[in-house]
């Protein structure tokens, strides 16, 4: 007999626990450390609760993304549920954002008695403010995640009935078999699909993870623009999120992504050509915002309409692809940070020029990668190839 399949809610909830419970202790002070604590009894203390944290989001992550193609079969409903998702995942950041930055206000106000130069700069008396936001984000989190379990309503297929002694002779057809996750690393189509997704997910996490060096030791701009070149980043991407519906609607799904990757090139020049940007510089990142949040709807769209009616391994699907995503992220980050031309200091006069062309290459680089995956989806388009379900 077979066994009955584990909801993507039941592993959300699992998830959204492991979550809970261990991500306060991630930015609260080690328990039972003093300043004479070696670093590797530090490590072990927080590694199992970094451990329990990956795994919760990430059992969250897909869960909460293989319910998209279980919830609507329209592929228009599909971009939409994306973007909505995107949306409020834009929401989030910008508020943990706006949050930090009252609390480290509230922490470092004039009436304190906190020397200025202390209160200017991230240190460990701005310990307490983060265990203060990360319990405030947990608390916030909580609230909605309950929401979501107790509103959401996850289809259900029909079972089968057993025959009896009324049961017709000539039975109807019989439900088609399952398309089993050892089924899905035949189809060229998953493949095609994950390359994507990866070469996605490597602009928009690189962009965002390089983007402050690029400010601060290229551009030399002020800190500031630390926090508000992201901030304009995310508000782009939130209001550009609104109009992928109608957009895909309109052309269709590879040229919404084709769209979106054209302007992300146009960063990529951009940054190439100028070696100041000034004020512009927060039209760049309006570019770069829309562009990452474009191509990162997009190709979870592109990723739902692979599952198709396949919601039952759903979940390996999208597990898969963030796998990849993040193994090429770490790679790539390693790679480089060996090419570093500064090796005994944080920042001299090489690394200027080398944060300038990492930009260029995560963006433009990484953008044409994508474009040739765009091009063999245009090829050969998104179908089911190798699997028989009469087999």
């Amino acid at each position: 007999m077979p066994r009955p399949r584990t909801s993507s809610r039941e592993i959300a909830r699992k998830g959204t626990v492991c979550v809970l419970l261990s991500f306060p202790f991630i930015f609260s002070p080690c328990l039972g450390c003093g300043a004479g604590t070696p670093e590797w009894a530090a490590l072990l203390y927080y590694g199992p609760f970094i451990v329990i944290f990956q795994f919760g989001w990430a059992a969250t992550q897909i869960a909460h993304l293989s319910l998209i193609p279980e919830l609507v079969t329209n592929d228009h409903e599909k971009v939409e549920l994306t973007a909505l998702r995107y949306a409020f995942t834009v929401v989030a950041n910008i508020t943990v954002y706006g949050a930090a930055w009252l609390l480290l206000r509230l922490q470092g106000s004039p009436h304190m008695d906190v020397a200025r130069d202390v209160r200017d700069q991230l240190g460990v008396q701005d310990v307490r403010v983060f265990q203060n936001l990360s319990l405030l984000v947990v608390g916030v989190g909580a609230i909605f995640s309950l929401l979501f379990h107790v509103g959401t309503r996850e289809g259900r297929r029909p079972r089968a009935e057993e025959p009896d002694e009324h049961s017709p002779l000539l039975a109807p057809p019989t439900a088609q078999p399952l398309l089993l996750w050892k089924h899905w690393l035949r189809e060229p189509a998953f493949y095609q699909v994950g390359l994507l997704y990866m070469s996605t997910r490597l602009i928009v996490n690189l962009s965002q993870t390089y983007i402050a060096m690029y400010l601060t030791y290229s551009l030399n701009l002020p800190k500031k623009f630390i926090a508000t070149i992201p901030l304009v980043m995310y508000v782009s991407g939130f209001c550009s999120s609104f109009l992928m519906k109608p957009v895909n609607k309109c052309i269709g799904r590879n040229l919404t992504y084709f769209a979106g990757l054209l302007v992300i090139l146009a960063f990529a020049a951009w940054v190439a050509l100028a070696d100041r940007l000034g004020v512009a510089v927060y039209v760049a990142a309006v570019l770069l915002g829309t562009g990452c949040a474009t191509i990162l709807v997009t190709s979870l769209a592109m990723t739902a309409d692979l599952i198709g009616p396949h919601t039952h391994s759903g979940a390996f699907v999208y597990g898969a692809m963030s796998f990849s995503d993040k193994v090429a992220n770490g790679l790539a980050v390693m790679a480089i940070q060996s090419l570093h031309p500064c090796s005994l200091e944080l920042c001299c006069r090489a690394c200027v020029g080398f944060y300038h062309w990492v930009m260029v290459a995560v963006t433009g680089g990484v953008g044409v990668a994508a474009t040739l995956c765009l091009c063999s989806l245009l090829i050969w388009p998104i179908r089911l190839r190798s699997w028989d379900p009469g087999a």
